[in-house]
């Protein structure tokens, strides 16, 4: 029975990596159909939809099965309420993936976005990427430093979401009311899709180490604190001997 249950374990973790790849794929192809005006990219995009409610169905599946029968306690007790959440987070971001494709196809054969705008919304892609790739391996890993980066990139992702909100609300916006609003949109649903993924990274960060990250943080740092004094110590001792202390 044992074996059969820590098999669900592994199957259940290994769903939502898998989970994770369309879902950056998904994404992936969204902005490429955004960019390029690619029509059958962004009807791959919508279709893609349909494997990833499949898999958050098994994955839920999974879940309560192993809740209602087996009674996970301590780490895997984490790991599998943890992985409901991190279903709905990626449910959410393959939703966003939707909502840019939609867009891109409703422009076609036209491009989406202004000529001025496109290049901070191909940095934005790229830190999408970037973080797409990273929650990759932290679904793979569990590392909690890993999963603390995702925060960082968010960061740079909101700047320029912020700033293009600023672009869009100036009375010198020279593209009509319609552009605004799809830039506003666009920005907003990548801004949200990397926010989803910076709260995956703090389910992982909890799965791991029972801490919230702010928490992890601190005590990490305590213990670095500690190991420096110690090695400050240690030196002291080679240099002068016990009678040092």
């Amino acid at each position: 029975m044992r074996t059969v249950y820590q098999e669900q374990m592994r199957t259940f973790a290994h769903d939502l990596s898998v989970m994770a790849d369309r879902v950056r794929a998904m994404m992936s192809g969204a902005c490429t159909a955004l960019f390029d005006a690619d029509i059958e990219t962004a009807e791959t995009v919508l279709t893609s939809v349909d494997d990833v409610e499949d898999l958050r169905r098994k994955a839920e599946k999974t879940s309560f099965e192993l809740l209602a029968l087996e009674g996970p306690v301590a780490r895997d007790l984490r790991q599998v309420v943890s992985g409901t959440y991190i279903v709905e987070e990626l449910a959410r971001m393959a939703a966003l993936a939707v909502h840019v494709a939609r867009i891109a196809r409703r422009h076609h054969p036209d491009r989406t976005l202004p000529e001025s705008v496109e290049p901070f919304f191909r940095e934005m892609a790229r830190l999408i990427e970037d973080i797409g790739d990273k929650l990759h391996d932290v679904l793979v890993t569990y590392d909690p430093e890993k999963a603390m980066e995702l925060a960082l990139d968010d960061d740079a992702v909101d700047d320029l979401h912020e700033h293009m909100f600023q672009l869009t609300t100036k009375r010198e916006w020279p593209y009509p009311v319609a552009a605004a609003v799809d830039v506003t949109l666009l920005s907003r649903y990548l801004e949200r899709y990397s926010d989803h993924a910076v709260n995956i990274g703090t389910r992982v960060v909890y799965l791991a180490t029972g801490r919230q990250p702010s928490e992890y943080e601190t005590a990490r740092r305590s213990a670095e604190q500690r190991e420096t004094m110690l090695e400050q110590f240690d030196e002291i001792r080679r240099r002068y001997g016990s009678d040092a202390f």
